[in-house]
């Protein structure tokens, strides 16, 4: 059982925040390595451990789940070098980030964000959920009402119009223009130090597991078909 972060994790993403440049980080990296990233990845593997029972299909190498602290600043005005947070992502074994709906947390000075949907499909993987959506739609908006009472609405941002090849009188048309699907709740930071961590993580991604296999569906099939 994941027992919580020790309390040096907050203190450290709490000045990293406060001192976001190479000269801050480097002499603490240790602290960093053993009271961030070594807990984070412990956490990563109690959470596989839960999923082994309602999502087996997205169990992750916590080496693969946990993003790497530091940014990529080639093409962003912002050249802080470092994330001040850690984060841990859950696609489907089968496919790679972003490529299909997953699981996803993250631990920032502030708040701990808990995550579940299609956050940043592309093209292929729109059209993919598009379809399934228009023919299961009823389906879905039942599998939501679970997922609403722990994570809140149904976000990811709209088109104007429906999209090409879609009828915008279809009663799905809502979540057929959306460009994602995603369901967001945020705790206090103080509780990544308590045993509860896991458990409220794990609740929130059992409850979405159904809405996350049926974003999943139509990707599953198109590979079949490919």
């Amino acid at each position: 059982m994941f027992a919580g972060f020790p309390p040096e994790a907050l203190k450290f993403l709490r000045g990293l925040e406060r001192n976001n440049r190479r000269e801050w980080f480097q002499p603490r990296k240790e602290i960093f390595e053993t009271s961030v990233k070594a807990p984070m990845l412990e956490l990563v593997e109690a959470v596989n451990a839960e999923l082994l029972r309602f999502a087996p299909d997205h169990i992750t190498d916590p080496k693969k789940a946990v993003y790497r602290i530091y940014r990529d600043t080639r093409f962003s005005p912002d050249k802080t070098p470092y994330k001040t947070h850690v984060a841990a992502i859950f696609p489907r074994r089968d496919k790679e980030r972003h490529t299909s709906a997953g699981f996803y947390f993250h631990i920032a000075p502030k708040s701990v964000a808990i995550a579940m949907g299609a956050y940043m499909p592309g093209p292929v993987e729109l059209f993919a959920v598009r379809t399934w959506l228009a023919a299961h739609h009823q389906e879905f908006r039942e599998a939501m009402k679970s997922v609403e009472k722990l994570m809140g609405e149904l976000r990811g941002d709209s088109l104007a119009r429906s999209p090409k090849g879609f009828d915008p009188a279809h009663p799905a048309s809502d979540l057929i223009r959306r460009k994602a699907w995603y369901f967001g709740a945020e705790l206090e930071p103080e509780i990544t130090e308590s045993p509860k961590l896991l458990p409220e993580i794990v609740k929130r991604f059992r409850a979405g597991a159904p809405v996350i296999e049926m974003l999943n569906a139509g990707l599953v099939r198109k590979a079949a078909e490919a």
